[in-house]
């Protein structure tokens, strides 16, 4: 096995088994937002149940500030 380069203390990510790593796409990709995406980050979204989910974390998340 090859010594990692970097911080020692970095997992070697092929003996992982806790998450899925997915390969790069091999075609660039765009986003776009129109004017027909919703306004807020609670609007029309299936990840955020009222009343269960918080909505600042929401916000933050899907904040178009970076």
């Amino acid at each position: 096995m090859k010594k990692n380069k970097g911080n020692e203390e970095m997992p070697d990510f092929q003996q992982l088994s806790d998450r899925i790593i997915a390969n790069p796409s091999p075609e660039p990709s765009i986003v776009i937002k129109t004017n027909l995406d919703p306004k807020g980050p609670t609007d029309e979204n299936p990840y955020f149940v009222e009343g269960k989910s918080d909505e600042d974390k929401f916000s933050s998340y899907f904040s178009d500030k970076q």
